[in-house]
């Protein structure tokens, strides 16, 4: 099987279209095109039903999708096991859109002779916490929920940006034209946020938020993705979101979405680090180097969970 193939339809499958895959993989839509269809040839098999909206997989995809995940990271381990010192610096983030995503390409432009690895496959903070205690991966961004003390033998965290919440809405919400909203403000509104998985570090910090101001954040319906989220946020005169503001999103001109500050508190999300300080690998002291520490931001806001400011 034809792992670039199989790197193609887990990326496909990860965007949920054909054209932010190839930005993804640096080729172009023609080539994830081809690559598709020629695994699909191979397997006998439709892997995804082609949409207006994008590519949906199908139920043979989804088959597949666990199977192709883990041949990827075969593939990783055994080109790591023959480059040693010389591999590229393995880094987990949830997705390439949010804010650690930034983070890393910040970090590659500031230091472009270091070759960096970024994984998306990790569910959740346990899961990464695991894979750094591990050496499955070199370093994670997370918002870490457990106490300093209850990290595993060796794994540490830091704390190294505070991203601000914004209020993500349609033209015809009630708080459209606000140039800032409360947390207060919002009491009553409906939050949606169908992405919420239960038992995920992003969940607690929303469950938090709502508990520590009256909110409703609303996690019915499955989650299709951002694409039909912000679908329904355009049309919809009762639907909001939150969105951290260095969240990378992009949609048609006309649904004229509004990103709305959140402020007195600004509630902000904890991303942290997550390495071990006995990782030899030579790009990690300089990738610490080069996040730093937030500074304490006056007015805001953070679970009580949340690892300290160094």
């Amino acid at each position: 099987m034809d792992l670039n193939a199989v790197r193609t339809f887990v990326a496909v499958a990860d965007a949920g279209q054909f054209q932010e895959a190839a930005a993804d993989l640096s080729i172009t839509q023609q080539a994830v095109s081809k690559r598709v269809a020629a695994l699909e040839k191979d397997l006998g098999v439709r892997l995804f039903a082609r949409t207006a909206r994008g590519a949906r997989l199908t139920v043979d995809g989804q088959a597949l999708l666990p199977h192709a995940r883990a041949l990827l990271q075969a593939e990783e381990r055994a080109a790591a096991s023959v480059r040693p010192g010389r591999r590229a610096l393995r880094v987990d983030v949830i997705s390439r859109r949010l804010a650690p995503g930034g983070l890393l390409r910040g970090f590659h432009r500031a230091h472009p002779g270091a070759e960096l690895d970024v994984v998306t496959h990790l569910h959740d903070a346990d899961a990464a916490i695991e894979a750094v205690r591990s050496g499955e991966i070199d370093a994670s961004f997370r918002a870490v929920t457990a106490p300093a003390r209850r990290l595993p033998g060796g794994v540490r965290a830091v704390r190294v940006l505070d991203e601000p919440i914004q209020l993500l809405t349609g033209p015809a919400h009630r708080l459209a034209e606000a140039p800032a909203v409360a947390p207060a403000d919002l009491a009553g509104h409906r939050i949606w946020m169908p992405g919420n998985v239960a038992g995920t570090e992003w969940a607690a910090f929303y469950d938090d938020l709502a508990a520590a101001f009256g909110l409703t954040v609303d996690v019915t319906d499955p989650d299709f993705g951002s694409e039909p989220l912000l679908d329904m946020l355009a049309a919809s005169p009762a639907l909001a979101s939150f969105v951290g503001d260095q969240t990378h999103l992009l949609w048609p001109a006309h649904y004229d979405l509004r990103r709305i500050p959140v402020q007195r508190p600004t509630p902000v999300y904890p991303h942290s680090l997550l390495w071990r300080p006995d990782n030899p690998h030579p790009a990690l002291p300089a990738l610490r180097h080069h996040l730093g520490s937030p500074r304490p931001a006056p007015e805001s806001w953070t679970p009580g969970w949340a690892h300290p400011l160094p």
